[in-house]
């Protein structure tokens, strides 16, 4: 599964007239490309992800998937910074909810289930309810349902931004592994840029009121990945280039002179 966005345009009613949140965007994501995306607070890379998982309809040009634009059934999962685990249901019935409404019979899915929760270290927690996990644990939940699931993308709006440093770094090698062994199209938003180069195989950095893709920009880190790149000076530059770009906008939105 591949997509382009073409032109892409989203414009919003209110009170005081239509507001244009999506200009002209225009990016392809090919197979299997862990795509991250990043921007100011306010340029529409949520309106966008949005768009792409079907929730939002464009003002104007076309998104297409394999080359067809897509009919209205599901096709992405999503996975947003609150976790979204349902309360009421055990950590097991929460990872197994996608495959359920894809009618898998509960014993197939259960065991399924119980074997995504293996893969990141929850299956002592089966039986627990959100409530008594931690965000982290709750957030890794999350991210197993969503590749369990087995969507043709996976769209992750700050899936990691809520969590305290430590553990953000834990979470980052676990999406990493996870992807490397399923090899999912992934569209990945996030503040943090170094977040972004470290994790994907390319940015896209978004800006302007409205958002459009600034720069399109190839992440010069082999695969496998390991988050000591880190210290890569490649990775450094990138950031610096990105950040660069970014500054003057991030600084005149939070009214600094």
């Amino acid at each position: 599964m591949f997509f382009e966005c073409l032109n892409l345009r989203k414009s919003f009613t209110t009170r005081n007239g239509p507001i244009l949140a999506l200009r002209d965007v225009t990016f392809r994501a090919e197979r299997e490309e862990f795509l991250c995306i990043v921007g100011p607070s306010g340029c529409g890379k949520t309106t966008l992800l949005k768009v792409l998982a079907g929730l939002l309809e464009p003002s104007g040009g076309r998104v297409s998937f394999n080359g067809a634009v897509p009919d209205s059934s599901l096709r992405a999962a999503l996975v947003f910074q609150e976790h979204g685990l349902f309360p009421w249901m055990t950590l097991l019935d929460n990872v197994a909810f996608g495959l359920e409404m894809r009618k898998v019979p509960k014993r197939e899915r259960r065991a399924r289930a119980r074997e995504f929760l293996g893969k990141v270290g929850l299956d002592a927690f089966a039986r627990n309810y959100p409530h008594e996990l931690s965000v982290g644990m709750r957030q890794r939940a999350n991210i197993a349902r969503a590749f369990l699931a087995d969507p043709q993308i996976l769209l992750m709006d700050e899936p990691l931004g809520a969590l305290d440093a430590q553990t953000k770094v834990v979470l980052q090698e676990e999406l990493l592994r996870i992807w490397k062994e399923h090899r999912k199209l992934v569209v990945y938003i996030t503040h943090d840029i170094r977040e972004a180069v470290l994790l994907g195989d390319r940015v896209l950095v978004m800006s302007g009121h409205p958002g459009r893709i600034r720069e399109q920009l190839d992440v010069p880190l082999s695969r496998p990945r390991n988050l000591t790149d880190a210290a890569d000076p490649a990775v450094n530059e990138l950031v610096q280039h990105i950040w660069q770009m970014l500054r003057e906008e991030v600084r005149n939105a939070l009214w600094v002179k």
